[in-house]
């Protein structure tokens, strides 16, 4: 059970992080930065709440999973998914935090800079996720 629910997250939060990095983020940008500026604080509003479970429930059964014998590879996937909590404390939260700053003009040329910085971190994250989800898949598939 422990399994499974470290792969549902996983594969959910990588799911969620794909759509924004291959659909979402372009598509805002592509109808303008100003759009996407104005969009990036309801749109993180939502989704930082369900990232944050997603990474933190995963990563939490994926390591009781590998400490009650599952094996070392749910172990690694649990940790690739934790991964992403640093990596958004430290890398991009501080661009979030320029992006969702009081008074922040959504016209203004690093505005458009910050949001184009903001989707390559993203797509680190989501490779951690998508790593996380490919190694707890491997693992699930090698199950006695």
């Amino acid at each position: 059970m422990l399994e499974a629910i470290s792969l549902f997250c996983s594969g959910v939060f990588f799911g969620v992080a794909l759509c924004i990095t291959w659909v979402h983020h372009p598509a805002a940008l592509e109808v303008g930065p100003a759009f996407a500026a104005r969009l990036f604080s309801p749109m993180y509003r939502r989704a930082a709440p369900i990232q944050i479970v997603l990474a933190s429930s995963g990563t939490l059964s994926g390591l009781c999973a590998a400490w009650r014998g599952s094996g070392g590879l749910w172990a690694l996937g649990a940790l690739l998914l934790f991964a992403v909590i640093p990596f958004t404390l430290l890398r991009i939260m501080p661009v979030n935090h320029q992006l969702l700053a009081p008074g922040r003009e959504a016209q203004a040329p690093e505005t458009e800079l910050l949001l184009r910085r903001w989707g390559h971190l993203h797509a680190g994250r989501t490779g951690l996720g998508g790593l996380a989800f490919l190694v707890q898949l491997t693992a699930m598939a090698c199950r006695p």
